[in-house]
């Protein structure tokens, strides 16, 4: 079987680098980096009396793990946001959380080179369990400023109605 359906020529599979992250229906701005979608499913062992000396597998429950984005900082307040939704210091007793509309689902997106979403999943109930607003400082570094947030979720899918593009064939310029 091919790996490529529609464009059969293409032998290479996607970049790790064209990536766009969205919630509350936007795309967010600079996210530079983003932690794997994993999930790893506990395994139960048993056996019954009467069975041989080895054990039965069963499979458990299954942990998402959390997925980490980081961008550089700008004047974007999205991360910082989101991550004061879960605890936001100083905003008074019993007003810390928000507990109506802490958690999101997002979508990344996963793009080949032309820019064409290739690939999509849906991540479902995350929240911010971690928010790194400033990174540690150093006046005799020569890097770029990055931010963090941490994202619990509680499961993800595929989204099988995004298919495979048509990719552009691009013609050579008349001589």
């Amino acid at each position: 079987m091919a790996q490529f359906s529609v464009n059969a020529q293409r032998f290479d599979p996607y970049k790790n680098f064209k990536f766009r992250v969205k919630w509350d229906g936007k795309y967010v701005a600079g996210v530079s980096k983003m932690g794997s979608l994993k999930r790893s499913t506990e395994v139960i062992n048993h056996r019954e009396g009467g069975d041989p000396s080895s054990q039965r597998h069963s499979p458990g429950q299954t942990k998402y793990e959390p997925i980490m984005l980081e961008r550089g900082i700008t004047h974007d307040k999205e991360f910082e946001q989101w991550a004061n939704k879960v605890w936001n210091y100083g905003s008074g007793l019993g007003a810390e959380v928000s507990l109506k509309d802490f958690r999101k689902d997002i979508i990344v997106e996963l793009m080949n080179e032309s820019g064409q979403v290739a690939i999509a999943y849906k991540i479902y109930r995350c929240w911010v369990s971690e928010f790194t607003a400033l990174p540690e400082l150093d006046a005799n570094a020569n890097a770029i400023a990055i931010q963090s947030i941490q994202l619990q979720n509680e499961g993800w899918e595929r989204d099988f109605e995004v298919t495979e593009p048509t990719e552009p064939t691009f013609l050579e310029p008349p001589a």
